[in-house]
């Protein structure tokens, strides 16, 4: 006998990514804070560190997000990088090889983190559909299909 259902029933395999201004959002407020909080426990004039741990708040948000999500988070990531983490304070510069060198750690640390994401909910999946109906399912041992 044939069941007929629906395409959208049931639960998804991968879950769905959060929608790209959430992410830009949590970007600009993380990005904020960790500056905020670098300047005020290690002290001004600290772009390495700073520039770490934008890249892995970067990676964070990519693990929940979509690759189309990435160049805003890079983006706003280094807008925070570059107001405030390196003097003066609160002045936009553009200093050639540095801040594409900045931009390109932010925009590859949030693509690695989406591409994780995304590698490791395919896997899940994968193994939830193969062990769902291999060969040692118990459907497949009762002869019921």
């Amino acid at each position: 006998m044939i069941e007929w259902v629906p395409l959208g029933s049931g639960p998804r395999p991968v879950p769905r990514p959060v929608a790209a201004p959430l992410v830009w959002a949590g970007a600009f407020a993380g990005a904020l804070a960790l500056v905020a909080l670098v300047n005020g426990t290690v002290g001004y004039g600290r772009p390495g560190l700073a520039l770490a741990l934008l890249s892995l708040l970067a990676a964070l948000l990519g693990v929940c997000a979509r690759f189309t999500a990435a160049p805003g988070t890079a983006l706003l990531c280094w807008l925070s990088l570059n107001g405030f983490a390196i003097p003066p304070a609160g002045v936009l510069t553009w200093t050639g090889r540095r801040d594409a060198f900045w931009l390109a750690c932010l925009l590859a640390a949030a693509l690695v983190g989406t591409a994780l994401a995304r590698l490791a909910h395919a896997r899940a999946a994968y193994r939830r559909l193969t062990t769902a109906s291999g060969p040692d399912s118990p459907d497949a041992a009762t002869g019921d299909l």
